[in-house]
């Protein structure tokens, strides 16, 4: 096999999904939903009575 003599840099666009952006985005999430969860135990009772 033959190896090329210059690999081209891949350049990321700077718009989409990319791993970095949904590892924040799930971490983010996990806080939220672990927020609500103490909040809730702390109050007694759910956010949302119907």
């Amino acid at each position: 096999m033959i190896n090329p003599p210059v690999v081209p840099k891949r350049v990321l666009p700077r718009y989409g999904f990319h791993t970095h952006t949904e590892r924040v985005n799930g971490r983010w999430a996990m806080i939220g939903f672990i927020a609500i969860v103490l909040l809730e135990f702390k109050l007694g009772h759910g956010l949302m009575n119907w």
